[in-house]
């Protein structure tokens, strides 16, 4: 036996499922029992148990009442649980004593299997941000001390184990995830890596590494899965440092990450290299330096020196970039054009959590978003953006299947959005923030959206949902005809309080006037016609085409484009005594929504602004009219 005076053993129990699937409900603790031995003399010299009252259940329910009935040797009634305090209250009792009994002797803890301390004791403390004591996060496991006497011999109760033990090896819980670097060519056993489904957006390694707190994950274990446009996906994959491990994980299958249900599966080895795999020299050197917490950069100006971004974190309140101008690794296509990325390296995770709070601080004109990032995710960027393949297909995908469904845009006739119009067609999110300046802080979560033609280029509009009508009113007064210096361009742009039902108007043209100028003539479209659509079919001469099904028009009043697209359609179809429409050479095909409200999801995950906008400016698909069919 190693070199211990006293044993704790701790035993708890929950007000769900016991055995072999405690803590796979996600149920609290109501009983927290322990006893000390002292292996000198093997003698129990305390015993105490504690009844623990559950946050979040209400025990007039009678919760308790099957428990109580079947099993006396615990002694859980109602009345008890009543009086009963706190699991963080417990925890310090327990505390109290080894501080003042033990002597600063010694000890460790045991437990009857893996589950009380890894299910059920480390999770529900993380939930409840209670801190464990170091003591907690080494443990002897009985089942396992009597395997090593009798490997083949199948053990049913504690008594068969009092007499088998050998007490040599702790088990370990690790209580912080360590960075780590995953190659390629490494081998990963699948039958260690599960798929986390269900993440918040937002969710770190950290968050995951917390979902799965108990369980021992493997250094740079956590791989956040990105999309094809560079977003985080809400998967990630987890890798854990044994088979026993990721079973265990395997039963928190729906469990809770604030209010959101989290789905656990089995992932192969494959799986995981696929996302966190390298095969870059850059990054593999960028993150061999060391550092425990890594700072992801968008939005850098494409000609930001790594010296830049040393200056920017030294602003204000300085932080320390690890390593200087080579903790800073910038992002590059596979041409060597930069993507407006960057890695930074911090020391450790206090310092990052401070390099965060410059959040949308500004390098030059350019607005900057910092998002914490991890060892596989800067492994992922490099494998996407160094394979020309990933530009390639980006450009040959169809527009449309790029388009957001725009009905995601809900009704309300709340004035608490604004119109901007008049905007350079080279602007983009960034200088659209500069321009409505403190303004910008109060736009809400996916409020910026950029108004794009059939094309795929900008029309020069944007709208903007903010936080309440107080806010709209007052950033359309005070930008209401400011200039937006845009390189060598200066250009006023109007500003107008709006609702979101401006942003989602039907697209019933037959209601709406033609866009008269001051001469009262027909305003031409500032864009051409969209390059596809469907003609009506008629069954009879003179057939009118009925009016466009419900589409969201991005733009508050009469659209031109939209208007032009119908005169031509009604006042030019001419159609042949056959019933066939014959369309003359001028002809536009009509379209009732030729403009596109594109999401711009304010503020984001992390992504090339590059990337995100490849697919947007590909080829449109085209229409070829053919005449004269029978």
């Amino acid at each position: 036996m190693s070199n211990v005076k006293y044993l704790i053993v701790t035993y708890v129990m929950t007000t769900g499922l016991h055995d072999e699937d405690l803590g796979s409900d996600e149920e609290e603790i109501v009983l927290f029992a322990w006893l000390v031995i002292d292996t000198t003399t093997s003698k129990i010299i305390e015993r105490i148990c504690h009844y623990v009252k559950p946050k979040n259940k209400d025990i007039n329910d009678n919760i308790l009442a099957e428990m109580s009935s079947k099993d006396n040797v615990t002694g859980i009634t109602e009345d008890k649980m009543k009086h009963a305090t706190s699991l963080d209250n417990v925890l310090l009792q327990m505390d109290h004593y080894i501080n003042t009994h033990l002597n600063d002797e010694s000890f460790c803890l045991i437990t009857d299997g893996q589950l009380h301390l890894r299910q059920v004791l480390h999770p529900e403390a993380i939930k409840k941000a209670i801190v464990l004591p170091p003591y907690y996060h080494r443990f002897y496991d009985l089942r396992k001390e009597f395997r090593k006497c009798y490997r083949n011999n199948d053990m049913r109760t504690v008594e068969d184990m009092l007499e088998c033990h050998i007490f040599d090896e702790h088990e370990i819980i690790n209580d912080k995830l360590e960075p780590g670097i995953c190659t390629k060519n490494e081998f990963v056993d699948g039958n260690t890596v599960v798929r986390a489904r269900g993440l918040p957006w937002q969710s770190t390694d950290q968050d995951i590494a917390n979902f799965f707190i108990g369980l021992n994950i493997v250094k740079g274990g956590v791989a956040l899965c990105l999309s094809v446009q560079g977003r985080r996906n809400g998967e990630a994959l987890v890798r854990f440092v044994n088979q026993e491990h990721r079973d265990m994980a395997l039963r928190r299958h729906k469990h809770h990450i604030g209010q959101r249900y989290i789905e656990v599966y089995r992932a192969t080895g494959d799986d995981f290299l696929n996302v966190a795999g390298g095969g870059n020299n850059e990054a593999h050197t960028f993150l061999s330096r060391g550092g425990q917490a890594i700072v992801r950069m968008r939005g850098l100006p494409y000609d930001c020196t790594a010296l830049q971004v040393i200056d920017f974190f030294s602003s204000n309140e300085p932080v320390e970039v690890l390593h200087g101008e080579d903790g800073v690794l910038f992002v590059r296509k596979p041409d060597g054009r930069p993507t407006g990325d960057a890695f930074v390296l911090f020391e450790c995770e206090d310092v990052a959590a401070k390099a965060l709070l410059k959040h949308r601080e500004s390098i030059g004109t350019r607005y900057i978003e910092l998002f914490r990032s991890t060892t596989a995710e800067v492994q992922q960027v490099f494998n996407r953006n160094m394979d020309p393949r990933v530009y390639d297909n980006s450009m040959q995908q169809p527009l449309l299947s790029s388009l957001v469904n725009q009905q995601l845009i809900h009704t309300n006739s709340r004035k608490d959005c604004i119109r901007l119009r008049g905007l350079p067609y080279e602007a983009q999110v960034e200088q659209i923030l500069a321009f409505l300046g403190d303004h910008s802080k109060k736009i809400i979560f996916q409020g910026v959206h950029m108004v794009y033609n059939a094309q795929g280029q900008p029309s020069g509009e944007a709208f903007i949902q903010m936080d309440s009508e107080q806010s709209a009113a007052l950033a359309s007064q005070q930008r209401h005809h400011r200039y937006m210096i845009f390189g060598k361009k200066q250009r006023y742009i109007e500003v107008f309080q709006c609702s979101v039902d401006d942003m989602n108007l039907t697209g019933g043209i037959q209601s709406q006037r033609p866009l008269l100028s001051s001469a009262g003539t027909l305003l031409t479209s500032p864009f051409p016609p969209f390059p596809y659509g469907h003609v009506a079919h008629t069954g009879a001469p003179n057939a009118v085409p009925p009016p466009a099904p419900h589409s969201v028009l991005p733009i508050n009043g009469t659209n031109p484009a939209v208007t032009l697209a119908v005169t031509h359609h009604h006042q030019q179809a001419v159609h042949s005594g056959s019933g066939r429409m014959q369309p003359p050479a001028s002809y536009a095909p009509y379209n009732p929504n030729p403009f596109n409200l594109i999401y711009w999801h304010y503020p984001s995950p992390p992504v090339s602004p590059t990337a995100y906008f490849a697919a947007h400016h590909s080829p449109s698909p085209a229409m070829v009219n053919m005449r004269g069919l029978r």
